[in-house]
């Protein structure tokens, strides 16, 4: 991917952008023309599970962090197959959060060739419950990602999309306990229940979001790789791990 940059060096300055896997970083001042390629993509390693996170404009840090954090640190534990997470997005352009966190993208659903995923993380975001579901490039990618993926997890409003896209249509699913009844509102046919923090139900995990998004991700752990590396998880996050303590669904096959 080749970009060309203008660049007006104005004083002294060092650059900490080192890393071959990170985008390149924009200025806005001009000298002359510097035109160059580097590599966009982070590096996946094989024989993990691709864990991708969906972000836009307005996604919500927690969301998106706690389940990152968890997954992320899969690659410290051994023989397990851990996990290689990155996120997508439908720009290159970087992403704000609700908070004002900026975030380069690091693939974009519309243009790149995406790596198979195997878990697909959908954050709340602000507009989940509105304009976000008008996205229909965005639902149409979250249905294709369905077909192939193992499973499909959402935080908080994020199940808002799972449900526009029809995928939380024959199972039981929870979201932020205060837009349930909005959520059963806008989409009556499903089955979504209120006095848990996280349900399970075949290929998907639908959480209460906030802090419990630690819990959800957290339990994928446990599912799929046992209670010590789940705990161990826990412990390097200074989470008190106990999945019993945790109100929550599992719907058995």
């Amino acid at each position: 991917m080749k970009y060309l940059y203008y660049i007006l060096i104005l004083s002294f300055f060092t650059s900490c952008n080192t890393s071959e896997n990170k985008k390149e970083v924009k200025t806005n001042v001009v000298l002359k023309d510097v035109q160059y390629e580097e590599q966009a993509y982070p590096k996946l390693e094989a024989n993990r599970y691709n864990v991708a996170f969906l972000i836009m404009d307005g996604v919500y840090n927690t969301e998106l962090t706690a389940p990152f954090d968890i997954f992320q640190h899969t690659i410290f534990r051994d023989s397990i197959k851990a996990m290689n997470v990155f996120t997508v997005a439908k720009t290159d352009e970087p992403i704000v959060t609700f908070e004002g966190m900026r975030i380069l993208p690091d693939f974009n659903y519309t243009e790149d060739k995406l790596p198979k995923i195997d878990i697909l993380v959908v954050p709340s975001a602000e507009h989940h419950l509105d304009t976000d579901l008008d996205d229909q490039v965005m639902i149409d990618f979250v249905k294709r990602i369905d077909k192939e993926a193992q499973f499909i997890t959402s935080h908080c409003d994020g199940a808002f999309v799972l449900a526009q896209a029809g995928l939380l249509n024959d199972v039981v699913s929870t979201t932020f306990p205060s837009d349930i009844d909005t959520m059963r509102k806008r989409f009556p046919q499903l089955d979504i229940r209120k006095e848990v923090l996280f349900v399970h139900d075949g290929k998907y995990i639908t959480s209460a979001g906030g802090a419990k998004s630690f819990e959800a991700a957290l339990y994928l752990c446990e599912y799929l790789y046992g209670k010590d590396i789940a705990k161990s998880l826990a412990g390097g996050l200074v989470i008190d791990w106990k999945l019993d303590n945790v109100p929550h669904l599992i719907i058995e096959e």
